[in-house]
């Protein structure tokens, strides 16, 4: 795909890093400072809804021309969104309490154009079933670090979270924190509609 305007990121995130490079697009990186915590809904789709608009308006403000990206993922657990973890005491009870278990994850991208100020946001829902995990598993995985970034306390893409999700029902690229089909066909109608 090839574009015209500048591409900005608004995520210092590598998994989305590492996903849109999947797609050849170049971008700059450009950090929101939104605080996650304090911004968002308690309605799942609102709530990323919200925070990937945020994000994008707020990158969008440090330059004068370009299409912006934001983008917010939560993992959802009988209608509870599990953030990331505080420390790994916390990382060891979402894993537990996902274990066995299906739940939701949801992102939110929001496209800011600049300097027309257009936007669209668009949301993915993917279903994540975990197989019933031990202890000892969840402890290992924890002492890795990995989990301590992650919304749910896990990525698919680790090795230990590859081998704790036995089914997924959407989108897997949803799950590791960017939906690029619908990333994609949004960017390219986005793309038409500033050309009008």
């Amino acid at each position: 795909m090839r574009l015209n305007k500048r591409l900005i990121l608004a995520s210092s995130s590598p998994r989305r890093q590492h996903l849109l490079r999947q797609l050849g697009l170049e971008f700059e990186i450009r950090t929101s400072g939104v605080d996650e915590e304090s911004n968002g809904s308690d309605d799942p789709v609102e709530h990323v809804r919200t925070l990937s608009f945020q994000k994008a308006e707020s990158a969008a403000r440090q330059v004068p021309a370009g299409i912006v990206i934001g983008a917010d993922t939560i993992v959802v657990l009988d209608g509870h969104i599990l953030g990331k973890p505080k420390n790994p005491e916390n990382a060891v009870d979402m894993l537990q309490r996902l274990s066995g278990r299906t739940h939701e994850v949801f992102t939110g991208f929001t496209l800011y154009d600049r300097p027309s100020d257009r936007s669209v946001t668009e949301v993915e829902r993917t279903m994540v079933t975990f197989r019933t995990l031990s202890l000892q598993e969840i402890r290992a995985y924890v002492a890795t670090g990995s989990p301590m970034d992650k919304a749910g306390a896990y990525g698919i893409q680790d090795d230990f979270g590859a081998i704790f999700v036995e089914s997924i029902h959407g989108c897997f690229y949803n799950v590791v924190g960017f939906p690029l089909t619908k990333f994609y066909l949004s960017l390219q109608q986005f793309l038409k509609n500033l050309e009008v």
